[in-house]
């Protein structure tokens, strides 16, 4: 296997997903996403492998759903001794320029105001969850992210229900 060092990649990378155990002989890999953009797994696709000390770019060439993770056969990865050393690599990609949607990464260090004006402090963090990923604010405060409306330029505005954040820790804007 040969390292390289994300040449063809200029700005930084997202993770996207991880490498599981091979599947047959002949290369193919599972992989579990942790994006939802189809973008990450049609052939042709552009990835990053890392491991340890150990950087590879990757091209999809096929995929395919089997139960709840994809096999996928990568470029130049044909046979099951060069699908080991991928085994538990991390997947990156290039973040994916669209409009519409809403990259969780963004919001990280956001201010984080309500639709009605009330400041509720920093997106610290974001926590995974199951149902949908919820926004850690510096104020101790959790929203889950169906309640964003919409992220622009350092804000995320959000529409909470009533109840869900104590006004007592925001600030009326």
């Amino acid at each position: 296997m040969t390292d390289s060092h994300d040449q063809s990649f200029s700005a930084p990378l997202l993770e996207v997903g991880r490498i599981g155990k091979p599947h047959g002989v002949k290369g193919d890999v599972f992989v579990i996403f942790i994006s939802d953009r189809e973008e990450r797994r049609v052939p042709g696709a552009q990835l990053v492998a890392r491991k340890a000390n150990i950087t590879r770019e990757l091209t999809v060439e096929t995929a395919r759903l089997q139960n709840d993770r994809y096999v996928i056969h990568f470029e130049g990865i044909d046979n099951r001794n060069d699908a080991e050393l991928l085994t538990n690599a991390m997947l990156y990609g290039q973040e994916i320029e669209d409009d519409d949607a809403l990259w969780v990464h963004d919001m990280i260090g956001s201010r984080v105001v309500g639709a009605d004006g009330i400041d509720y402090g920093l997106c610290t963090g974001v926590i995974d969850n199951p149902a949908h990923a919820i926004l850690e604010l510096d104020s101790g405060g959790l929203v889950p992210v169906p309640f964003v409306v919409e992220y622009r330029e350092g804000v995320t505005t959000i529409d909470p229900p009533p109840g869900l954040l104590d006004d007592s820790d925001a600030e009326q804007a």
